[in-house]
């Protein structure tokens, strides 16, 4: 049981880019189409990946089955705690947006979808992940002990070795 709720670490980057791009699709298509329903496979699948990886996760599965391995420009292995969570943020705004959408309507509950979109796409065609800055901050300042993950306090090693400037623009 203890395995089945437990997050791969390291992981792979293309995996995780895979599902951040299934992500901004599924978004894409509920804006695009008004089809509301997509909030319940989304917020589960984010539900899913932050308790067991990509273990109960469709998109997750298919993202480390299928479409990761197949994008070799973007094979490397990161430290898993900052993507379980960005996958928590992910998870946090889907199910507000569920919540929303069920008590006062779609129109007002697609809002909360956007900053989900940038997000994922930043983490999905560029490599950035949000969350995982936020997490790096959170080192930094104290809030989560640096032994959940030592790479992660020094966020400037990790964007300077995926080839980007760092948060602060070095």
């Amino acid at each position: 049981m203890k395995k089945l709720f437990s997050f791969p670490n390291p992981v792979n980057d293309a995996a995780a880019r895979s599902v951040a791009l299934g992500v901004v699709g599924m978004c894409v298509l509920a804006l695009a189409t008004g089809w509301a329903w997509i909030l319940l496979p989304l917020t589960y699948g984010f539900l899913a990946r932050v308790a067991t990886g990509p273990t109960l996760s469709p998109l997750g599965q298919f993202a480390t089955r299928v479409s990761g391995p197949r994008l070799v420009a973007w094979q490397k292995y990161v430290p898993g705690p900052p993507k379980r969570f960005a996958q928590a943020i992910g998870a946090t705004l889907t199910l507000a947006a569920t919540i929303t959408w069920l008590s006062a309507g779609w129109a007002t509950a697609r809002w909360i979808l956007v900053p989900l979109v940038l997000a994922a796409s930043l983490e999905g065609f560029l490599g950035v992940c949000l969350g995982c800055t936020v997490f790096g901050w959170l080192i930094r300042a104290g809030v989560v002990p640096t032994s959940i993950c030592e790479e992660c306090g020094d966020l400037s090693k990790r964007y300077a070795a995926a080839g980007h400037l760092s948060p602060a623009g070095d």
